[in-house]
């Protein structure tokens, strides 16, 4: 691992004291997409309590004397359970450690912090919370594709593909398909036949735009652009793996000439105003 080099402007600093957490999100991946306040808790921090999603780019900004411990949680593979790392970090506080618990995205969006602050206050330990860009804005900007549009919606749902029931059984699909034309799904692919049909079942046509965005921000950024009907056939065919958003409705259309990295690398925009059109092309 490479000792970061980043300095931090000078400035007045909160300090991470001892017998204190800090919940900070670590951004959708891009290390650039941190905020100063995680990085200034990354060289203080005693200990380094971290998820599956936090690259090694992104510790490499920890002190050297920075214990790094482990504790992801991914869909399918053997994970340490929710409650063992809630009470971790409470005997790592109540030893007197400075405790960075570093997250993937932002901790509060789908990412179990509210549990993990409300054991910590419910032991007595103090709690900062550190928002961080979540990969269903952050990631899907980096695919080019606005959550917003002002000639395409008014609002956007952010949907969980993963419940206490590991699927998406307590979503009402129909009551989200009237009040929203643009949803975004976290930890979907697991369940996207069974998303596929929730929505289809409640009216959003076949042909409506869906976008599929894996790795998002890094190197291995990969993106898939299909429609609804064939989602789940395109995903497979493309071979997109967890973790990923998911992005149904006309939103996904914006990538035709948002697609900033591929302007970047000189190509041209597919479509200079594609709301104007109708169909996405297949892969991206």
């Amino acid at each position: 691992m490479t000792e970061s080099t980043l300095t931090l402007p000078s400035g007045s600093w909160p300090a991470l004291e001892p017998g204190w957490v800090w919940l900070c999100g670590a951004g959708p991946g891009d290390p650039g997409l941190m905020t100063l306040h995680a990085i200034h808790a990354l060289k203080e921090a005693d200990v380094v309590v971290y998820d599956a999603l936090v690259s090694k780019d992104i510790l490499a900004w920890a002190g050297p004397e920075t214990e790094l411990v482990y504790a992801g949680k991914r869909g399918g593979k053997p994970s340490a359970k929710q409650a063992d790392i809630s009470l971790q970090l409470v005997e790592l506080a109540k030893a007197g450690k400075r405790v960075l618990r570093l997250k993937g995205g932002d901790p509060f969006v789908f990412g179990r912090g509210g549990e993990e602050a409300q054991t910590l206050i419910q032991h007595g330990v103090p709690v900062r919370i550190i928002p961080g860009i979540s990969a269903g804005i952050g990631g899907l900007a980096y695919a080019g594709i606005p959550v917003t549009h002002r000639d395409v919606n008014q609002a956007v749902t952010f949907v969980t593909g993963h419940d206490k029931t590991g699927g998406p059984t307590q979503v009402d699909w129909a009551a989200m398909s009237r009040a929203c034309g643009v949803l975004v799904i976290y930890m979907g692919m697991k369940h996207a036949a069974t998303i596929r049909k929730g929505l289809l079942s409640a009216g959003r046509p076949e042909d409506e735009p869906v976008a599929v965005v894996s790795q998002a921000t890094t190197p291995e950024q990969k993106v898939l652009e299909t429609t609804l009907g064939d989602m789940v056939r395109d995903i497979e065919a493309a071979d997109m793996a967890p973790p990923a958003i998911i992005c149904v409705g006309r939103a996904v259309l914006m990538r035709q000439v948002l697609d900033w990295q591929a302007l970047m690398r000189g190509e041209a925009p597919r479509d200079l105003d594609p709301l104007k059109r109708g169909k996405p092309a297949q892969e991206g």
